[in-house]
């Protein structure tokens, strides 16, 4: 599937720009892996995939606990959506494969 991989990808947040390291994975419509951030790091939760848009959580610790609601969509080597931080409002977020 083309979400598999491991992607750096950068939420703009209001807090600046927030980088993270992903390694995901599909098999048929759902979607495993990891996240690694400054702000916490853990399984990537609730995933799926529907053809090239995949949708995952994230919790993180810093500067709160919360989750991390994702919505990508895959376009070759480039990855890009929203991600929506609880009460905070939605954030855009874009990535890219790394090696």
């Amino acid at each position: 599937m083309a979400i598999d991989g491991k992607w750096e990808i950068t939420i703009n947040s209001p807090l600046g720009a927030q980088k993270a390291t992903l390694d995901l994975a599909s098999d048929g419509t759902s979607l495993t892996g990891s996240q690694q951030a400054a702000q916490g790091s853990g399984p990537v939760e609730n995933g799926k995939v529907d053809g090239n848009i995949a949708t995952w959580s994230a919790k993180i610790s810093s500067p709160m606990p919360m989750t991390l609601d994702f919505t990508g969509t895959v376009d070759g080597d480039k990855l890009s959506g929203s991600v929506k931080a609880g009460s905070f409002g939605s954030f855009p977020f874009t990535g890219s494969r790394s090696a």
